[in-house]
């Protein structure tokens, strides 16, 4: 059972194009994070982004 007896078909090639959709994806999704973080933090401490003393 050698691996270079047996075909088993063509390799299979994903467009580069699924790569970015999956790229932008990700990227949207940490910046939604972001944008809720900071909404958050505006909305219960009247301030962005600092610690409340």
């Amino acid at each position: 059972m050698s691996p270079n007896g047996q075909a088993r078909g063509k390799k299979v090639t994903v467009p580069y194009n699924l790569y970015t959709i999956i790229l932008a994806l990700a990227f949207c999704a940490v910046l939604a994070t972001a944008a809720f973080a900071a909404y958050q933090c505006y909305a219960q401490y009247g301030t962005l982004f600092k610690i409340p003393t």
